[in-house]
């Protein structure tokens, strides 16, 4: 059972993510949008505490579900998703190419 670990940068990063998604939900006016981010939460979530890491094409899926979310929302909940889209990008540059 051969699995890679990841590092606690990266453990750290993912945790970031989730938790600047979490401060985007609360602050989402929208119920739509709001159940959207929480989709990611979920996501980033399991991720920071399991013991799978997403791959580039999972991450890519993620990033791009992120700018959408992004571009429809307002004030705080655009900075946080924002932020959690800049900590999301600087995670997938440092995943290894199969």
């Amino acid at each position: 059972m051969s699995r890679t670990v990841m590092s606690s940068g990266m453990a750290q990063e993912l945790t970031k993510v989730r938790d600047d998604l979490e401060k985007a939900a609360k602050t989402a006016d929208d119920d739509d949008l709001r159940e959207d981010i929480r989709e990611h939460v979920d996501a980033f979530e399991d991720y920071a505490i399991g013991d799978h890491e997403p791959d580039h094409a999972l991450m890519d899926e993620h990033l791009n579900g992120l700018r959408q979310l992004s571009e429809s929302a307002e004030d705080d909940t655009k900075g946080h998703l924002d932020s959690a889209l800049e900590t999301a990008e600087e995670y997938r540059e440092g995943i290894e190419q199969a």
